[in-house]
């Protein structure tokens, strides 16, 4: 196939990413509440939740300071806000460690893995990005995430304790593993430490190079403590957030891109093998997930045999899915790199880009109407924003060590 320009190289299409990234931190700026941190959104841009979520506020935080590099105006005041809310707010002053959300009578206080990475990305962005308080609390979470989530024997993160470190879950996942790598690489670039590349590759070196490999290329979410698959974990829940039954081609998108950003970090010290599995691992997501049932988009899961699970049309699957064949793109030079970029961007403009209300929607069903039970929702900003960032940008270094080129 001919060689073609990449869109990402046009003066008009960088400048309409940066337009649709300002557009998303002015509507976001709803989500900050008076009482610290950051809640969900819905459509109308009201604050949805009573009180602040914590995965939320530290990607708002991660957000806005890479909004605060990039030379946004106000956006240094959230990303403190943030800051504040998952230094106090959101901490476990007894034990350690960090909630899901602020408690409340009765709330989930068990201490999650996914949840502290993301504290730790936030904090990282912020620290680069010289928000006061950033860097203790950087110091703060990687205490806790290498005291108590880091196995090095596993190589790996384990997933969740009790809120006292009691009874950790007899449980592996790819999904806290997954952003843990990405966390290590902004991590490398921030700290200047070439030891965090070094983790992310045993990471990526079991979940990808080996355990996906194994499967058709088909990312294996689920384990248990030994790390053998669970191939019927939540069989009855193929349209959970987090942990849905069968395979995530959104996630195959997501880990395509993150092997890119390991290979250019690494640089001469990069396994050949880590383009490879990136090109495979899209290939997969998007010849199984694009149109699985039928219908316009990308189903949120497949089971085993690739048929569609979950026809949910997710608006982060189909953000990480631009952004991986942007990197593709940007690593191989193949035409068809670019063409699934165009394709999925059209989709993403004509069908999340919401003009009357702001934002995008997030959450639709598989005949792209709003999903009935979170369709009301634009609880998100991360995956959007960063979508409208990385193909602008290098493989390397990551968001937080680049993003004030722009």
């Amino acid at each position: 196939m001919a060689e073609i320009t990449r869109w990402s190289q046009r003066a008009t299409h960088r400048h309409w990413l940066a337009a649709e990234g300002l557009d998303l931190l002015e509507f976001y700026r709803a989500s900050c509440r008076a009482g610290g941190g950051f809640g969900p959104l819905d459509l109308n841009r009201e604050l949805a939740s009573d009180t602040a979520d914590t995965l939320i506020t530290a990607r708002m935080t991660h957000c806005y300071a890479l909004a605060t590099l990039q030379g946004v105006p106000g956006a240094s005041t959230l990303a403190h806000h943030g800051v504040v809310a998952l230094a106090d707010l959101l901490r476990d002053d007894a034990h350690g460690g960090w909630f899901a959300a602020e408690p409340t009578p009765g709330f989930d206080d068990s201490k999650q893995c996914y949840i502290h990475v993301f504290v730790a990305l936030g904090a990282a962005s912020a620290t680069r990005a010289g928000i006061e308080g950033a860097r203790a609390l950087l110091d703060d979470v990687l205490a806790v995430l290498e005291s108590r989530f880091w196995s090095a024997g596993e190589q790996a993160y384990v997933e969740a304790y009790a809120r006292d470190w009691t009874g950790l879950a007899d449980y592996r996942g790819a999904n806290a593993n997954m952003h843990a790598t990405e966390m290590c690489l902004e991590l490398a670039d921030v700290l200047d430490d070439n030891s965090w590349r070094k983790r992310a590759l045993a990471i990526v070196t079991r979940l990808i190079h080996n355990v996906a490999a194994d499967n058709g290329w088909r990312v294996i979410e689920h384990f248990d403590a030994n790390w053998r698959i669970v191939a019927d974990f939540n069989a009855d829940k193929p349209d959970d957030d987090f942990k849905p039954f069968g395979a995530t081609p959104g996630h195959g998108c997501e880990w395509a891109r993150l092997l890119l950003h390991l290979e250019a970090g690494l640089g001469t010290e990069a396994p050949e093998w880590l383009a490879h599995d990136a090109a495979q691992l899209f290939d997969k997501a998007m010849a199984e997930g694009w149109e699985a049932d039928g219908n316009p988009g990308m189903v949120y899961t497949v089971d085993w045999d690739g048929a569609a699970c979950s026809p949910r049309r997710r608006h982060w699957t189909h953000a990480e899915a631009a952004a991986a064949a942007a990197a593709l793109g940007a690593r191989t030079g193949e035409a068809r790199f670019e063409i699934w970029y165009r394709r999925l961007w059209d989709f993403i403009r004509d069908v999340y880009i919401d003009d009357d209300r702001g934002s995008w929607l997030q959450e639709l069903d598989g005949e792209l109407g709003l999903d009935r039970d979170d369709g009301h929702l634009k609880s998100d900003l991360y995956h959007a924003y960063q979508a409208t960032l990385l193909p602008r940008l290098p493989l390397a270094p990551t968001l937080a060590a680049a993003v004030d080129t722009l």
